[in-house]
């Protein structure tokens, strides 16, 4: 039973990813059509990003009222209907009320999904669950371009993604049964913990500084996904066509990197998993901003691909070590809102300094997010060794 609830949390991950890159790949068709500027897709993208983070920070009263599986299914559940929504918009202010229940949707889901598996499930399924979360991202796009190319308007894309969720809306209350088995439910209510507040939350040794890492990881890996084809082109002088399909390895990267860490981090373990994911990320920075060539650029844009794929699940998939199954949740919903901060305010704040300065600090940027990051980390991990060797003390003086 609790395998089949493993293949049914699989899927949700797939649906997760579905709507992420829906817009962008949509916006083309859409703004003209809806009389807006180009530049109004960021202020959806703000609204969804706004309304995801809400949502992650309550996620954890939300799961403690109804549980994780309800949870799951009443956010893909809103996801579906705001699709919908996008589907039936002919105007630009109907798509950012639509886009409210787009954001509050995703947050819950994440968290609640992210610390189930982080609880009762080894970190092998958490690389691979956010690697299915990839093959969603990518099918999303694919399905709007499908329907684009065969004539079709941009709303049938956002409908046909929209029926998908609802099939999965089906699937995931069909399966609330299995969240209530035997095993899950005592795990669940062996791990409900404690109900903190933001401010004790904070408080908690380490707490600060694993925020901060959840931050300049997201910022490093949206700010290097949005802006390589424009620093390819407009810095390097290479080809715009070529530069796209090369920024798109750099997505292959991490949802290859994840597959194949699946299969090791198990034996490595979350911290060197997060140690080595840091190396390959900041030698990959290195090697861009060391102008060896067009080459240099493409080995470096790879390598910050598959340097990031171990570094998200991994943290996540510590966070009961870090603050304890009392905790867990609580902190995990603040983790996912201060990564959601990171991918939606730093991209557009290099954006500006790309703009202002020169895009060439695009490297060095990545970099500095990178440095940042590894020096929190490393800063938990000393923390989470001290409260070990506290506890084996503790446990001698006691004997």
């Amino acid at each position: 039973m609790f395998q089949l609830l493993l293949v049914i949390i699989y899927l949700a991950f797939i649906s997760l990813g579905l709507p992420d890159a829906l817009l962008g790949s949509a916006w083309p068709s859409m703004y003209r059509e809806l009389d807006a500027a180009v530049s109004y897709a960021g202020i959806i993208s703000m609204i969804i990003a706004g309304g995801t983070i809400i949502s992650s920070i309550l996620s954890d009263r939300l799961i403690r009222r109804i549980g994780t599986g309800a949870v799951t299914a009443l956010s893909v559940a809103m996801t579906a209907a705001a699709l919908f929504g996008f589907s039936s918009s002919r105007t630009f202010l109907q798509l950012c009320i639509w886009g409210i229940p787009y954001g509050l949707g995703a947050g819950s889901v994440d968290a609640a999904l992210n610390n189930f598996v982080a609880l009762h499930y080894k970190s092998r399924h958490m690389s691979w669950l956010h690697c299915f979360w990839g093959i969603g991202a990518t099918a999303g796009p694919y399905i709007m371009g499908l329907c684009l190319a065969r004539g079709l308007r941009w709303d049938s894309g956002y409908m046909s993604v929209g029926i998908i969720q609802v099939v999965l809306v089906a699937v995931l209350v069909l399966s609330l049964p299995l969240w209530k088995s035997k095993r899950a439910s005592n795990a669940e209510n062996a791990d409900a913990g404690e109900k903190i507040g933001i401010g004790e939350a904070l408080r908690l040794p380490g707490a600060k500084a694993v925020l901060a890492s959840f931050f300049c990881y997201c910022s490093l890996e949206a700010t290097a996904g949005l802006w390589a084809s424009s620093y390819m082109v407009l810095h390097k002088g290479i080809p715009a066509g070529t530069a796209a399909k090369w920024a798109s390895l750099f997505y292959l990267g991490i949802t290859a990197g994840r597959l194949v860490c699946g299969f090791v981090t198990d034996r490595m373990g979350d911290r060197k998993m997060v140690r080595c994911g840091q190396a390959a990320a900041c030698t990959g920075a290195v090697l861009m901003l060391a102008a060896f060539g067009d080459g240099a650029v493409l080995a470096g844009l790879v390598m910050i691909g598959i340097g990031c794929a171990p570094i998200y699940p991994s943290l996540l998939h510590e966070t009961p070590d870090n603050f304890g199954t009392k905790y867990s949740q609580s902190m995990m919903g603040m983790q996912m809102a201060c990564a959601y901060m990171g991918s939606t305010f730093m991209p557009p704040l290099f954006g500006l300094l790309g703009e202002r300065i020169s895009i060439g600090l695009y490297p060095l940027c990545l970099l500095v997010f990178g440095g940042f990051m590894i020096i929190m980390t490393e800063r938990v991990g000393r923390i989470h060794v001290g409260k070990i060797n506290r506890f084996t003390h503790a446990q001698l003086l006691q004997r």
